[in-house]
């Protein structure tokens, strides 16, 4: 019996650079950004309480990566949630690299300032309302979405079930009327010429 496991990450921080927004060659969008985590601790020697940053690299994929880059600028506090990847790749120099970075499955702005990008005529505008909600109703949209697309195959399957039942009984009054036909026939091949009175 395998043993379980467990990857996830979950940061509230704030964006250290604005985010960007990139394509693979197979149309795939990915967005990256920095994110900064604080902690505060009072140590046992001191008085003082002392703070320390952390800085994360976060990485987000096709429609969530779309919307991180409509909605998210440097500053944001946001809450994103995820799992740990690292990747190694040879650098120009010919040395090895490695990077851990967070792939974000789930982000929820925490801010209710306005976002108005500047580059992007096309981007959703956030007014007073809570942006937190903005991103809720995109996932509500995209569940209704998926449940419409079931309806419709499902509807479509109910009407091919439909058209196919049409066509068995188009068949079966088809073969019933050349059989009727048939026995007609055969009926008047039957009958005598002199048994029918002049």
């Amino acid at each position: 019996m395998s043993s379980r496991s467990l990857n996830k990450v979950m940061l509230i921080g704030n964006l250290t650079r604005d985010p960007e927004l990139r394509y693979t060659p197979a149309g795939t969008a990915v967005c990256s950004f920095g994110l900064a985590t604080n902690r505060s601790w009072m140590p046992s020697d001191s008085n003082e309480r002392r703070e320390e940053t952390e800085f994360h690299r976060i990485v987000a994929w096709n429609k969530l990566a779309e919307l991180c880059a409509q909605l998210l600028t440097k500053g944001r506090k946001v809450y994103v949630e995820g799992r740990l990847q690292t990747r190694s790749w040879d650098a120009p120099t010919g040395e090895k690299r490695q990077a851990t970075e967070v792939v974000a499955e789930d982000m929820v702005i925490l801010d209710q300032r306005k976002v108005v990008p500047e580059e992007s005529p096309t981007a959703v505008v956030v007014g007073e309302e809570k942006a937190s909600e903005v991103v809720a109703e995109v996932h509500e949209s995209a569940k209704a979405e998926s449940k419409k697309e079931v309806k419709e195959e499902d509807e479509g399957k109910k009407e091919k079930g439909r058209v196919k039942k049409e066509v068995k009984e188009d068949k079966e009054i088809k073969e019933k009327e050349e059989k009727e036909e048939k026995e007609n026939k055969k009926d008047e091949d039957e009958i005598d010429i002199d048994d029918i009175p002049f």
